[in-house]
């Protein structure tokens, strides 16, 4: 019997926030002495059945649509899916379900929960408002499956304040969602930088989509009159690089934005420690694990405003805060960070300081706070 299982959105070999998440914090409550074990929707794809000795098990998850031929098609696969969820079931027979990033591994965990009378904790990441695709605003029955959800839950958490916040709009009681923020392995060893790299950059680091702000750093950027040798760096990939590519050329500082694509976990570290600044500029962000990984690295932090960050930023202290879509605020905000060294030196000080606060140990004690807590639910 395993004492959690920790049931995502998405896993390796994927690899992003939440499958940076969910990977950390299992690792922590196994070498915490939780027996612990990682659910994740099938793609079809290679996957491995385990990661550092942790089991993982891939499980379909179908969903009916409005369409005749996605109801058939649910009808043809939801027997076959609901046999997997069961065997899942009695081989792993969690204490706990523990949903990351709700999606349709929401709703066929929460189902299983309830058949199987175990409780559930529901974790969200800001996908209600930060999905790339929108979900929740045209799946009915994704918004009608979190709502039940959230009912039933022993209990609810969020990333940030301002992700719980979201949650009201599907009858949570807000003030009983429970805040565990993001962590940081904070001795991540660094690899060599991947090619290309200028001498002098700024650092725009996430996945290439159109609430992350890319667009608005690049405009940002173009105004902030910086030196010649300091360059524009952005690192991930996504469905709008094509559109940020096209944008520089746009803004004539196409010689001076240099896209290098997805990079691994090392090179992330690389690119994070050589930057001259980090700027996170989304629209809206949950939390900012960039933010972290920007104080580890010791670089000065210009984050937005619109979202998590101020929770845990100090403006003016470890890092700036603005708001991006202001983009002569934010073209000042990275004068400032890049041409300020005495400023930049104490702000990255600063973070570097923060940055032990947020270990992935003390994530894992707070979910093993959580689960201690739903032995009360009845």
């Amino acid at each position: 019997m395993s004492d959690v299982v920790l049931v995502t959105s998405s896993f390796l070999p994927r690899f992003g926030g939440v499958e940076e998440h969910v990977l950390n914090v299992a690792r922590r409550l196994r070498d915490a002495g939780t027996d612990v074990v990682v659910w994740s929707v099938d793609r079809g794809d290679d996957v491995p059945s385990e990661v550092d000795g942790i089991p993982v098990r891939y499980l379909p998850t179908p969903l009916p649509a409005r369409s005749v031929r996605s109801a058939a098609s649910f009808v043809l696969r939801a027997p076959g899916a609901a046999l997997a969820w069961r065997r899942a079931l009695r081989a792993d027979r969690p204490r706990v379900v523990h949903v990351h990033c709700y999606g349709p591994n929401g709703v066929w965990a929460s189902a299983l929960a309830r058949l199987a009378r175990r409780p559930l904790v529901v974790t969200t990441h800001g996908e209600t408002f930060g999905d790339a695709d929108g979900v929740f605003e045209t799946s009915a029955l994704l918004r009608s499956s979190l709502r039940s959800s959230l009912r039933s839950a022993a209990a609810v958490t969020a990333c940030s304040r301002y992700a719980a916040d979201d949650l009201a709009r599907f009858g949570a009681e807000v003030e009983d969602v429970r805040v565990v923020p993001n962590g940081i392995d904070v001795h991540e060893p660094e690899g060599a930088p991947p090619a290309g790299l200028p001498e002098r950059y700024v650092l725009g680091i996430g996945r290439l989509v159109g609430n992350k702000g890319m667009d608005l750093l690049l405009e940002a950027f173009t105004t902030a009159a910086l030196p010649e040798d300091v360059h524009v760096v952005v690192a991930g990939d996504g469905p709008v690089r094509g559109d940020l590519e096209a944008a520089a050329q746009e803004l004539g500082i196409a010689d001076r934005v240099v896209f290098t694509g997805r990079l691994d976990r090392p090179e992330v570290v690389a690119t994070m420690s050589r930057a001259a600044a980090l700027v996170v500029p989304s629209r809206a962000e949950a939390f900012g694990i960039a933010v972290l990984e920007g104080w580890r690295a010791g670089v000065p932090v210009v984050a937005t405003n619109r979202g998590g960050p101020p929770e845990f930023v100090s403006d003016g202290v470890d890092g700036l805060l603005v708001d991006p879509t202001d983009v002569p605020a934010l073209a000042a905000a990275l004068r400032r960070a890049v041409l300020d060294e005495g400023f930049a030196r104490r702000l990255g000080a600063a973070g570097r300081v923060r940055a032990a606060d947020y270990g992935w140990a003390r994530v894992a004690d707070e979910y093993r706070d959580v689960y201690r807590g739903t032995a009360r639910h009845p």
